[in-house]
This record gives C-alpha cells, structure tokens and sequence, in this order.
C-alpha cells in the first residue's frame, strides 16, 4: 500500500539530532553510513516495453513480524521502495538496504546510478529498497526505549531480510509470486548493510543466489582505532604530520598540571567551557571524521581538505611534506575550528552542550522517539559490534589524542542506556563474529569491493594481515576508492579502479545467476549456538587486544 503523502512530508521535516549532521551529538562517533544518490523524481520511469511505472519515491508498506522469536506478538508496517524499470520475465529481485539510517532518501539505489540498478540492468530484474528495522517509521515498537531495542539486533534484521523476501507482494506484474523459491534474489548491501548480506548469506544458506557487499565490515571490532589508518596514509602527508604534532603537544599540555596552559589551549579552540579535557580532545575527531564523506568525484572544495588547507596553506604557498611545524599548525588548526567548524557542526549550541559528553540531563541521552538513528545504531555497538574510534595504541602514530580510549565512548553506552548498562558495558563482538564468521567467512556466490582509502577498510576482508584468499566463487576485489565508492555509478567513472571492481561484481554476478536453479527443498538456517570455535586469522602485531 502506499504511504499517506502528508505522513511523508512529516517525516522529510524530521531533523534527526542536535547536530548539524544529524548524530545526536557532537561527540558521538560518525555511524559508517552510505551515501545518498540524488535524482530527479520529477521525471517519469518507463520500463523497457514502454509501461510508465511510479515514480521511484513511491512509498510501499509490508507487515513484518515484530519479534521472529515470537511470531504471536503480531506484525510492524516496515517500509520498501520498488521498481522494475528493467524487469524481464525469469529475472532476479535486487534487494538492498541502507541499513542504519532512515531510507526515504535512498530511492536513488533503484537506478542505475548504483551498482544495484547496473545489477538490475544487466540481468534484466526488478530493484527494492528496504528499511532496516528500528530505524525512519519502520519499527517495531512506537518507542526506542531498552525495553523496544531488545528486538533490535543483528539476528532479527537477518530474519526480516528472510521473512520479506518469502512473504513480500511485489508491486509488479506477478508479484505475489517472485520468492526465493523461483526467482533468483540478490543481497546488496554497503558499510554496515554490507555486513549485514555477509552475515544474512551465512546465516541464510541458499536464500539468496548472490550477495554484493561493498565496504562490508564483516569483523566486530571494539577499540576500532584503525578507522582512522586509512586517513593517516592516504591524507596529504604535511597535514597528516601537523595534526600529530598538534594532537601530540595538547596530550602533553593536558596531562600536565599547568592550568594556564590547559586553558590557554581550551580557548584558543572556543571551548574554554567545555569540563572534561576529554571530551575538549575527542572533539578534534570532527575534523577527521570528515574524511568518511569523500569521494573520488569530490576534489578541493570537500571539508576535510578546506580543513587541510587552513592549515597547509600559508600566505598562497603549501607547505612541504613535513608540514610547516607545531606552532603554526596549533594556531592555524584553532583558528579554523573557531572561526568556521564549531558553528557547522555545533549550530547556535554552545560548547559544553554541543561537546560535553557528561551532562545525562541532556535530553538526546533520554529521547526515545522514534526515527532517531543516533540511538538506534548506538544501540548496535553497544551490544554487538563496538567500531570505538579511539587513538592508537603507544608506539603507534596517532592522529587521536591518546586521552581517548574505550571508556570514553562505553561510559556513554551507560548514560544512553542505564537500563541495559547498569554497571559494565559488554560489547559482544566475540559473539557477532563466531555467529557469522567476520574475517573467516567462507561462503560462495559473494563479491567483496572494498577501496584503500576508506576508513572502515580494517574492518573488512581486505584488512591488512587478513589471510582470506579471492577465488571465482568468492572474489574480493580493492580499488582507489573511499567508504562504499563502488556503489555508485559516478564514481568508476571518475576512476578505472574503482569502475574495474564493478565490472568484476557484475561479472561474477552475472555468472552465479546464469547457474542458479530453484532450490529443490527450503534452506536451513544455520544453527547459532551450537557452532565450533572461531579461527582467528594472522593480523600484524599492532592490533589491539579487545577491552572489555
């Protein structure tokens, strides 16, 4: 059925958090998302034989159970969005979520400015977003209390995946009768949905007849401070030196029992209010979080590289690559924060309210509203797959204060959630990754892109000191790219690396397809607890041991 229009421009009004860029918090870590495709919803779709179809905005709803565990307890409306532009009897279904984000703006990924509309192209198939359960208006409960987010987890996300595509009435021609039992369905997913289709295929045996997962971060991880390598290698050498000079020198600064200097410090970035020093040098993480928002298409201009020309650039001249040293570095760096950065990300808010972590009578500690995905993913690292994004270990370079450690960010766990986190905070990220294989998955007819300068890549199969071999039946394939570039279109156009990782999924897809027979008897789901123990890959001695 279709969504009322007046529900939808209510959601599109919805601004999700008190940051500007949408987390309920300055200093909560940026969630490993996808980016969005705009396109011109104006414009008709026409299918290949002429029939004009609705517009790819067009809002449809399915009854999905609430708790797969229980199916008594009755269904949620979850939403999906659908076209069959490029359908042709005997084709596949193309399904895809965004994972932890509201979907309404993700109906680009019915087209072919995606990967998922190329898939849908080549074979001749249908395309589907779906919400992920407990975020924008599909969820389960009218509440995202600890009471409701206990049906929010890894293993219901996979079931729901399973029960749409067994139960869904597809709104095309024949559609009631498009499930896994005969018609190919592909499983396409990126950063934490890409995950997700690894941990759906393994856990789902023959559900799907092939799986594309692009920046999939197969391995739970919880002090994840290689999120920040990537960026460390791969950023401009004069500004990845500057800003460890910086970072080392407030460390020292702030470690130290000179109050002057601390707050001297303090000011010069406008958080001469801001309590905890922590939570002062955790905030310098904004500017390196930027890096997840690049794209090979995105040249100077982009925010992260106005924040390495504010300070590389002096007087018209950039500095060598050994950066032009501490002192103008700490200057230009708190000078740029405060003439320019801390508005954007922090609005009118001051300091302390936009940075400080410790305040709980904050409200976002306490908001459980709905279409909230701040909450909804913290819930999710909280409980099964961590990805910290702290400083480096001792001996390591680090790009983040070393006051940032993983009780920074698990206190916070408590104070979102006291009543799940009374006393301690027991990421089970050994679970998530027994349960559904992270670097061992071993599974056939999925295709792994990934790209050397996303900051998620440590987490993926093509971590460094991963040993998980390429093979025709599970290809893994790297390219120049950022977090998730082999997903759109545009950006193998800008690039033969990345646009050779597309055409080697398309290509492996096109194979799996060309081979898939109905299945003769339904699949089993693979069984949980009872499974042997995990294998821990060789990974390069600087990988930190789990804190718990």
């Amino acid at each position: 059925m279709l969504l009322g229009l007046s529900l939808l421009a209510a959601v599109l009004s919805i601004v999700d958090g008190l940051t500007t860029d949408g987390r309920p918090h300055a200093n909560f870590m940026r969630k490993p998302t996808i980016p969005i495709v705009p396109i011109d919803h104006g414009q008709p779709v026409t299918s290949r034989n002429g029939t004009i179809l609705p517009p790819y905005n067009t809002t449809y709803t399915f009854q999905q159970l609430i708790d797969h565990n229980n199916p008594s307890l009755g269904t949620f409306t979850q939403r999906f969005w659908h076209t069959y532009e490029f359908y042709e009897e005997g084709g596949p279904i193309v399904l895809f979520t965004p994972g932890e984000a509201n979907a309404s703006p993700y109906s680009g990924y019915l087209t072919n400015s995606t990967i998922n509309g190329q898939i849908a192209q080549q074979e001749s198939g249908a395309a589907v977003v779906l919400e992920h359960r407990f975020y924008g208006l599909s969820n389960p409960r009218p509440d995202l209390s600890v009471e409701s987010l206990k049906l929010h987890t890894l293993q219901q996300a996979i079931d729901d995946l399973e029960y749409f595509t067994k139960n869904v009435v597809l709104p095309m021609p024949n559609g009631a009768k498009l499930t896994p039992a005969t018609t190919p369905w592909i499983l396409v997913g990126g950063s934490y949905s890409g995950a997700l289709t690894s941990y759906t295929m393994v856990n789902k045996p023959g559900l799907f007849a092939a799986g594309y997962a692009s920046s999939a971060v197969v391995e739970a991880i919880l002090d994840f401070w290689q999120y920040f390598e990537p960026e460390r290698l791969f950023m401009p050498a004069n500004c990845s030196a500057d800003v460890e000079r910086v970072i080392s020198h407030i460390d020292q600064v702030f470690e130290g029992n000179d109050q002057h200097a601390i707050q001297a410090i303090k000011n010069s970035f406008g958080m001469g209010d801001v309590t905890h020093l922590d939570d002062v040098a955790g905030s310098l993480r904004n500017n390196l979080w930027d890096w997840q928002g690049l794209s090979l298409t995105v040249g100077p201009g982009a925010q992260f590289f106005n924040f390495c020309d504010a300070l590389e650039v002096k007087n018209g001249v950039s500095a060598p690559a050994a950066g032009w040293g501490l002192d103008h570095a700490l200057g230009a760096w708190s000078s740029y924060w405060t003439s320019t950065y801390l508005t954007l990300i922090c609005g009118k808010d001051d300091a302390e309210d936009c940075l400080g972590s410790y305040n709980t009578s904050q409200a976002f500690w306490t908001d459980t509203s709905i279409d909230n995905a701040g909450r909804s993913w913290m819930w999710i690292v909280c409980n099964e797959v961590g990805f910290l994004q702290e400083s480096a270990p001792p001996g390591v370079p680090s790009l983040v204060s070393r006051l940032i450690q993983p009780s920074y960010d698990l206190r916070q766990c408590q104070q979102m959630f006291p009543g799940a986190f009374a006393r301690t905070v027991n990421v089970q990220t050994a679970r998530t990754n027994r349960l559904y294989d992270g670097w061992n998955v071993s599974i056939s007819n999925i295709f792994f892109a990934n790209g050397q300068r996303d900051p998620w890549r440590y987490a993926t199969v093509s971590a460094p000191g991963v040993v998980l071999k390429s093979t025709p039946s599970h290809p893994i394939a790297v390219g120049e790219g950022y977090h998730c570039a082999d997903l759109l279109t545009r950006e193998g156009l800008a690039n033969p690396t990345v646009l050779a990782v597309q055409n080697h999924g398309l290509a492996s897809i096109k194979t799996w397809i060309a081979a898939w027979k109905p299945a003769k008897a339904p699949h089993a789901a693979r069984q949980l607890e009872n499974r042997e123990p995990r294998v821990n890959k060789p990974l390069q001695g600087w990988f930190r041991m789990p804190v718990f």
